[in-house]
């Protein structure tokens, strides 16, 4: 009895390709009697194929050896590939190695013949069954498709491992790739090498636990394109368990507009749009932070606020664009002037400000540099401009205010340098003002004596003064040379007065050289006097004179435009030089040493020594630091630190000065441990050459 076919697969069209007519007939008589539409029959390989794409069947039954060339088999893939058909394989063949090569063509079932209806009707009901429900999902797949590429945004889909199982077209147009490019590829390419070890952490993270969990993410990162340029995107991530296998599912959106938005914005409110500098809403946040850290660092800071002189002439007379143009360059000047950590904000109109920070724990030396700074701006704006072509001169009156810790409010710091800024007007303008009266007295002392510093070395206003130096019987065996500065208003100025202000303004190099040229000639004067002509004659040296490149050469041209015994000339250095270029220290000491000329390590133990170093330095001899000799008698640790320093100076095959001997008392200890020479006011204070003679008589 004839079975109907199934609703869903009621007259399905189908295509029999068979070469004998007769077996050819029964099948069509079979398959009508099953309710099927017979559209075709082909006896060969290359009309199946051409009529399988004229007649638009629904099911192909194919019988694996036809007449001609092409067998059923190689039929049936070209129908799978050109057409997407179901092919069922009628055959009376069933040896394992035709079965194998049918195989590979994907059928949707074989029949051997000879073969029963029911059998017939079973083959095909499962074929147009499996292909009506691949080709559905394959339908709501491009649909899907379809409507994943149409959004804007990328989606990856991602296995356990980390690679692309589908992305949509935008992931390609993004990253510049085609898709099919990125399938089974890592979706670390699509990131910039700082960031490719975060998916594989991100993705152990969020793997969920439980069938069908799913957790999601999203943040910003980095997305590297094909050609290697980076973009801002965020990045959703949902994790999903089905089956026991976990994908990942990510949201690719490219925030660059947004960025650039946010960057705009921010600078809108944060920036001045002239200058490109900090505005006072940022100055104000900038300042607010300062005092806080000021506070942790206990480190001075400083606010200086400048007004242009005259600025309105300038608009009203040159246009206001060369006004702006003006505040531009000014800008510009005021950066060159300061640290890279510093702050220059343009308030508005014609007035900046500069905040100063980490100036030093030493109210004192913070002040001064504060100072020097608002110098160094007075004398960069009050310099020439070229407006439209025209040379115009513009200065600014200057108010400066310290700050430390948070003990003023930002309010009330800006009324402040404002105040100090009224002042510089009121004294005339193109000048600097402290707020407070007090640091300004310091500051105009320190600029006027910066300036007296430059008049006296220039004119040679400096003396040398002599500290006598003796053995442990108490002989004298030379002298440290000590600069005193002779100002013709203030008198004999010592060199706390005037030393660091020197090296802070260069002026210590040709001091420096005076010095020891002086020196040597004071050593070739004693050579004549007999109880002075084995006397050796110490100078000090500082860092900054050591480092030149021609300090060689300086001592060398001393020593022979003198005439100097070069063994009586002792160079004293400081431990601070160990701490640049040591290979260039020992190479300049070796070079003078070759002269004749001996080294010894001032301020030994209060610094940089490095005991690798000690031993490599071409050294005769070691100096204690006074400060370990003032309490050596009733501070046992400094008494310590004297014999270790003795005790390590002779290992070493040095020898050991004291300084800063001033009582009986301390120079017993210093002999008792072998200290072999000293120095201080229980020998004698530093004189002048003429006042040595009666000290020692």
């Amino acid at each position: 009895m004839n079975s109907p076919a199934s609703p869903i697969l009621d007259k399905a069209r189908i295509l029999i390709v068979e070469d004998e007519m007769i077996v050819a007939r029964d099948i069509a008589l079979q398959l009508v009697a099953l309710g099927y539409q017979v559209v075709g029959h082909a006896t060969k390989g290359d009309q199946a194929i051409a009529l399988a794409g004229s007649l638009q069947p629904q099911l192909v039954l194919m019988d694996i050896q036809l007449a001609g060339a092409m067998d059923g088999i190689a039929a049936a893939q070209a129908i799978r590939q050109r057409h997407a058909l179901p092919v069922v394989f009628v055959t009376a063949f069933d040896a394992d190695d035709v079965l194998a090569r049918a195989k590979l063509t994907e059928p949707f079932g074989y029949i051997l013949k000879p073969f029963s209806e029911r059998e017939l009707r079973t083959v095909l009901e499962m074929a147009l069954y499996k292909h009506k429900t691949e080709s559905d999902a394959s339908e709501a797949a491009r649909h899907t498709q379809s409507i994943l590429d149409s959004l804007l945004d990328g989606v990856i889909t991602l296995n356990a491992q980390g690679l692309m199982i589908s992305v949509n077209q935008a992931v390609g147009t993004l990253f510049g790739y085609d898709t099919s490019e990125l399938l089974g590829r890592n979706v670390a390419l699509l990131m910039p090498d700082p960031h490719r070890s975060l998916h594989d952490s991100y993705l152990m993270q969020h793997r969920p636990s439980g069938t069908g969990c799913a957790v999601g993410k999203t943040r910003e990162a980095e997305g590297q394109r094909r050609d290697g340029s980076v973009f801002p995107v965020s990045v959703s991530v949902s994790a999903l368990t089905h089956n026991g296998q976990t994908q990942f599912i990510g949201l690719v959106h490219d925030i660059s507009e947004r960025r650039l938005s946010e960057d705009s914005i921010h600078r809108l409110a944060f920036y001045d749009e002239l200058t490109g500098l900090p505005n006072r809403r940022l100055l104000m946040d900038r300042l607010q932070q300062a005092l806080i850290t000021s506070s942790r660092s206990s480190q001075h800071g400083a606010l200086i606020l400048l007004d242009l002189d005259h600025f309105k002439q300038i608009n009203e007379t040159l246009g206001l664009d060369a006004g702006d143009e003006l505040l531009q360059q000014v800008g510009h000047r005021l950066q060159a002037c300061v640290r890279e950590e510093d702050t220059v904000a343009h308030l508005g109109g014609d007035e900046f400000m500069v905040m100063l920070e980490a100036l030093g724990s030493e109210p004192q030396e913070a002040v001064f540099q504060a100072e020097a700074i608002a110098q160094k701006i007075l004398l960069s704006l009050e310099q020439p401009y070229r407006l439209r072509g025209r040379t115009q001169l513009s200065t600014p009156s200057i108010g400066l205010v310290m700050f430390l810790e948070n003990k003023d409010s930002t309010d009330n710091l800006l009324k402040m340098a404002d105040a100090a800024m009224y002042q510089a007007k009121a004294a005339g303008r193109n000048t600097v003002r402290f707020f407070d009266p007090a640091l300004q007295a310091l500051a105009l002392a320190r600029t006027a004596l910066e300036k007296d510093l430059h008049r006296g070395v220039a004119q040679q206003e400096f003396v040398l003064h002599y500290q006598i130096q003796v053995d442990s019987q108490g002989r004298p065996i030379g002298a440290e040379a000590l600069v005193r500065w002779q100002h013709p208003l203030r008198g004999l100025v010592p060199p706390g007065q005037f030393i660091a202000l020197a090296e802070e303004t260069g002026l210590i190099l040709p001091l420096g050289q005076w010095v020891l040229e002086q020196a040597c000639r004071q050593l070739l004067a004693w050579s004549d006097q007999r109880d002075r002509a084995s006397w050796t004659l110490a100078v000090n040296v500082s860092a900054l004179q050591f480092a030149q490149p021609d300090f060689v050469a300086q001592v060398t041209g001393a020593l022979q435009a003198s005439g100097a015994n070069p063994a009586l000339l002792k160079l004293e250095l400081t431990e601070s030089m160990l701490v640049g270029d040591v290979q260039d220290v020992i190479a300049k000491m070796n070079a003078i040493k070759a002269l004749g000329v001996s080294f010894s390590l001032d301020d030994f133990g209060t610094g940089y020594s490095s005991l690798s170093y000690l031993k490599r330095l071409p050294l005769h001899q070691l100096k204690i630091d006074q400060s370990f000799v003032r309490d050596l008698l009733t501070d046992p640790n400094d008494a310590v630190i004297a014999q270790t320093i003795v005790a390590l100076g002779h290992n070493l095959g040095l020898k050991v000065i004291a300084e800063g001997v001033e009582t009986p008392g301390q120079r017993d200890f210093l002999a008792s441990i072998g200290c072999d020479a000293f120095q201080g006011y229980y020998f004698g204070r530093p004189v002048a050459v003429a006042e040595l003679a009666l000290d020692l008589s």
